[in-house]
């Protein structure tokens, strides 16, 4: 597909896509919504007209539009609405994959049309792939001659029903699905397709559940696997090497670090059995007895560890993630066969005695691990459901091998070690600045005192348990108690932009704690990578907002 047309006669388009409405354009399929709302795509979003209509119907929209021209245009006209805007475009749509969303209504108007007869097949399935339980998919098909500028290829409805009896999903029944060019254009038709998908359409559940159920365990190590992933796709996302339709790469050392702060009270602190009889663990070599003198914390995602304290956890790291290659990967199959679920190489690596940044770049030092997409998919979106069953399994195993121990041991030896709610970091910060200048309440603009302010979680403790420097933000007590622990409303995020990018640029960047700030929202935040700008940081608090309201449901907070 080219965009150069798109970008440039940008405004001409915008103001042609923007001379009709979309209540007009859609009027086939709207109806099909009826009074709900949910998450939306918006693919090939040009003017943002239907992301801006359905957003002021109390949806949640991810606009796709790969023209730069285009996109600047319609981000404006959205900008105090609940939209995001992604550079991305069909067949693949990577970024929109990354975010491991899962939406109510994919809408694809006038753009399949531009795409070539060779990619529409894979972009149909892609499509579907990102259809939520019961989620519709809407395209609409452009029938007529081209202008001359932009490249159009014919299509036709029999042919998104083929892919449609391949992917399972069912064709929605309209009263008109064809319709005359609202643009006047006589020899332009229009045509409606909608597909609804009837269940999850992945299989990942059941296969989670013959995994955390029914298979054979000789040790909690597959559990210890399950849960290690389900927890770098809940806390970590951003910690994707790449993804392909199949694959989500991640850095072995990533779960070599994860594995061993689940199994560090477990093995350490309570001395609880992970296999039966009194044989060793095959993981917990001399360097991870070690780490029982310091806590899970001390060595998390994006510290630096000291010359002292780095070789051990670095060596730690390194003969978990061999194990984890070894035992659970190797033996996790799928049901019924011996095909393996997850693939994994190590790479050759030197531990060397220096101070150490446990980033994503160190990790991927280790090797790379390999997640099919559509488990990835489902420990995203579905862990606050995964995780407990996986808890439950792995005390019912460790009562079996050990009944000395009460279910309350049990369960406090399993908490994964967050820590506690602690802002005394960002406390010292805000007062520095206090001493040489001012500082602004994010959320109300009012200049804090010394004595009453205080440090907000921007997204809640009590549902992500996130301690990271770019989540915590100064506030106003009144502001902190009124917000309490809800999510900040998208509009009201986006209005707080300027006062927490300047809160970034006056406290953190240019001190010793700004590789700490990127590494830690590198991984935390979906799709930031290593563009470590306080920008780049917000736009990715602004995807995490909209997945933890996805995901979790939380109740957000309009402001004061």
């Amino acid at each position: 597909m080219t965009f150069d047309p798109y970008n440039r006669h940008a405004h001409k388009f915008f103001n042609q896509y923007q001379s009709v409405t979309c209540e007009r354009v859609h009027s086939d399929w709207l109806h099909l919504l009826q009074n709900k709302s949910g998450l939306a795509l918006d693919v090939g979003a040009g003017s943002g007209r239907d992301a801006l209509a359905l957003a002021e119907r109390g949806w949640d929209v991810v606009a796709v539009e790969p023209a730069v021209e285009l996109r600047r245009l319609g981000e404006k006209i959205t900008a105090h609405t609940s939209v995001q805007w992604l550079d991305d475009s069909l067949p693949h749509l990577n970024d929109t994959r990354k975010l491991s969303h899962r939406f109510d209504l994919v809408l694809v108007s006038a753009v399949w049309m531009h795409l070539p007869p060779s990619s529409r097949e894979r972009a149909f399935r892609i499509l579907t792939e990102l259809l939520a339980p019961s989620g519709l998919l809407v395209i609409t098909l452009r029938h007529g001659p081209g202008d001359g500028k932009r490249v159009f290829y014919e299509v036709t409805k029999a042919e998104l029903d083929r892919y449609a009896r391949q992917r399972a999903v069912v064709p929605v029944t309209l009263e008109h699905t064809s319709h005359t060019d609202e643009l006047k254009r006589e020899e332009v038709t229009w045509e409606t397709a909608v597909y609804r998908l009837p269940d999850d359409g992945t299989g990942a559940l059941p296969t989670l559940r013959h995994i955390i159920v029914n298979d054979n365990k000789a040790s909690t190590y597959k559990l210890g696997l399950l849960r290690t992933l389900v927890r770098i796709a809940d806390s970590a996302p951003g910690m994707v090497l790449s993804r392909s339709d199949d694959w989500v790469e991640l850095p072995l050392g990533a779960l070599g670090l994860f594995w061993i702060m689940l199994y560090h009270p477990l093995v350490l602190k309570h001395q609880l059995r992970q296999s039966p009889g009194a044989r060793g663990l095959s993981f917990a070599g001399e360097d991870f007895y070690k780490l029982g003198q310091v806590s899970p914390l001390d060595f998390r995602v994006g510290l630096r560890l000291s010359a002292d304290l780095a070789p051990v956890v670095m060596r730690a790291i390194k003969l978990a993630s061999s194990n984890i290659l070894k035992n659970p990967a190797h033996f996790t199959t799928w049901p019924g066969t011996h095909r393996q679920i997850f693939e994994g190489a190590l790479s050759r690596m030197v531990v060397r005695h220096e101070a150490v940044r446990l980033d994503k770049e160190t990790l991927a030092q280790f090797g790379t691990f390999r997640v099919p997409s559509m488990l990835w998919d489902t420990f995203s979106r579905y862990a606050c459901w995964i995780e407990p069953a996986i808890v439950n399994e792995w005390i019912n195993l460790m009562s079996g091998w050990e009944a000395r121990y009460s279910i309350e041991t049990y369960h406090k030896a399993l908490q994964w070690s967050e820590g506690r709610r602690d802002t005394t970091l960002v406390r010292k910060l805000v007062e520095h600045q206090l001493s040489v200048g001012s500082v602004e309440c994010v959320w109300t603009a009012r200049d804090l005192s010394r004595n009453r302010y205080d440090i907000d979680h921007c997204f809640p403790w009590s549902r992500w348990n996130n301690n990271d420097l770019w989540n915590l933000l100064p506030a106003t007590q009144s502001a902190n108690a009124a917000k309490s622990e809800k999510l900040p409303a998208d509009f009201l995020l986006k209005q707080a932009r300027p006062r927490v990018m300047n809160w970034w640029e006056n406290a953190i960047m240019g001190t010793e704690r700004e590789q700490q700030f990127f590494a830690e929202a590198e991984v935390a935040l979906p799709m930031l990578g290593e563009n470590h700008k306080v920008e780049a940081v917000f736009e990715g608090m602004l995807q995490q907002r909209l997945r933890l309201k996805t995901n979790l449901r939380l109740v957000e907070w309009l402001g004061m």
